[in-house]
């Protein structure tokens, strides 16, 4: 879309430009100021006029000064309008960064939260002493906040890079540590590269090539793609953290909460209104894009004091999987209830099998999840298979253009039907539209016995039939 809308800037009045939004009508889209970028940037005191005048130019002779910088313009002003639409139409409101690949807009949005949008322009050195903007941005960050590195590799990478296991902060629940390690750390580290990262990270179970992966991420490089969005998604999960879930009254509480917004969260990613043209009574206005078909239950025990009196953190969950209620899908019933009974029928009985101890667990992390997703037939082009209900209630609609109706006998009040003739053995009319000829072509065969016409090819059949009546 950017591409598309490059060759469309009238660098004469970019003050008054419009970006187009649909190929096939240049009217859809909006209108946008192209003289400079919208919103912050990173760095903030970055010149941030898109045009320069070329040498010995004049006034109105402005052309782009960078390809690169011109398309993070016109996706900044992209961002604006699609956080405008989103805001006032969902009611839902959003941050965005604009930048050059997933990693770094990733990042570069959680500069100016909330409800704002931050473009990274990624001017580059012009010296070898210089950096540029992008290892600038990266360097800042602990190694952790890197999206793609993970808490365990971003723990490893700490260890060698401190020469020790790192201590960790009391009373936080997701492993933080208070020795921060940041990416410029991690870089500069004597011989770090892609073959030390590689010596760290690989072990059992390890992604391929995963230091080459991580020594890319560090360096501001992503090339993953941006994927097209899922119909649905591959799982819907909602967890809580706790600091201290050791009584099953209070497990039971916190079940029936996170059941409750699991299933309007179903609700929302899940189904869409249904287009009745005659809903008959009681009939839902809803209906499912996919069903899940597993239930999944998550915790996270704390383990027990050392001897010392501490307690060793721990990452590790465990869980239990089980089929799907089918109740869960009712679409008549009220939140509750269904979160009340999934509670009762799946949760608990799951629970105990985590944890059949009657009591002395602790909990840090519940989690109840939904996941293979299992979609449902549909009219749209992505969908797996049509929709046989919604085309047999569409097709009176659909097929009103081509229905033969019945018509009762040629009265003197109908009217006159140009080229029309009566069919002689039961006085209905019949429209004479093809040009007849008595006379048989070089591809029809005339039986000589009985007079009937027939194709040629069906001739020598015929006259079988007639010399076996013989």
């Amino acid at each position: 879309m950017i591409e598309y809308n490059l060759p469309f800037l009238n660098y004469n009045d970019l003050s008054h430009s419009f970006f187009c939004l649909d190929k096939d009508d240049p009217t859809v889209g909006f209108a946008f100021d192209a003289s400079a970028i919208f919103g912050p940037t990173y760095p903030p005191d970055c010149h941030d006029t898109a045009m320069e005048l070329t040498p010995g130019g004049t006034a109105g002779s402005a052309v782009p000064n960078d390809e690169l910088r011109l398309r993070l313009l016109l996706g900044s002003h992209l961002a604006r309008y699609l956080r405008h639409k989103l805001e006032t139409q969902k009611g839902y409101t959003a941050t965005v960064g604009i930048a050059t690949n997933k990693l770094l807009s990733k990042l570069v949005g959680n500069v100016h939260k909330p409800r704002n949008q931050t473009t990274l322009l990624p001017l580059y050195p012009q010296t070898k002493t210089e950096e540029s903007n992008v290892m600038a941005f990266m360097d800042a960050h602990d190694i952790g906040k890197v999206p793609g590195v993970g808490f365990k590799l971003a723990h490893k990478i700490r260890a060698r890079i401190l020469g020790r296991t790192p201590a960790f902060q009391e009373g936080l629940f997701y492993g933080n540590t208070q020795e921060a390690v940041t990416v410029r750390d991690v870089r500069m580290f004597p011989g770090m590269g892609p073959e030390m990262l590689e010596e760290i990270l690989s072990g059992p179970g390890s992604q391929k090539g995963i230091g080459g992966r991580i020594w890319d991420l560090i360096n501001g490089v992503d090339e993953t793609d941006v994927g097209k969005a899922r119909r649905v998604p591959s799982q819907i999960s909602i967890e809580d953290s706790y600091t201290r879930l050791d009584t099953f009254e209070q497990v039971k509480k916190e079940l029936l909460m996170l059941a409750t917004s699991l299933i309007r969260r179903m609700h929302a990613d899940l189904t869409e209104e249904e287009d009745f043209d005659m809903p008959e009574a009681g009939q839902s206005q809803r209906k499912w894009l996919a069903h899940p078909r597993t239930l999944r239950l998550s915790t996270r025990p704390r383990p027990p004091l050392n001897p010392d009196g501490k307690r060793s953190r721990s990452v590790n969950r465990i869980s239990r999987s089980a089929p799907m209620p089918n109740f869960v899908f009712n679409l008549k019933e009220s939140d509750g209830s269904l979160a009340e009974r999934l509670v009762q029928e799946a949760l608990i009985p799951a629970f105990r099998k985590l944890h059949p101890e009657k009591s002395g667990w602790n909990l840090s992390i519940v989690n109840v999840a939904v996941t293979n997703m299992a979609e449902t037939a549909a009219e749209t082009k992505d969908s797996e298979g049509r929709d046989i209900g919604r085309m047999l209630k569409r097709q009176n609609e659909v097929l009103k253009d081509w229905r033969v109706v019945d018509r009762d006998p040629l009265s003197e009040d109908d009217p006159i039907i140009p080229n029309a003739s009566r069919n002689e053995s039961d006085g209905s009319p019949y429209q004479d539209t093809w040009e007849s000829d008595d006379s048989a072509d070089d591809s029809t065969h005339i039986c000589e016995i009985c007079g009937n016409m027939m194709p040629l090819f069906a001739a020598a059949a015929h006259d079988r039939y007639h010399s076996m009546a013989e």
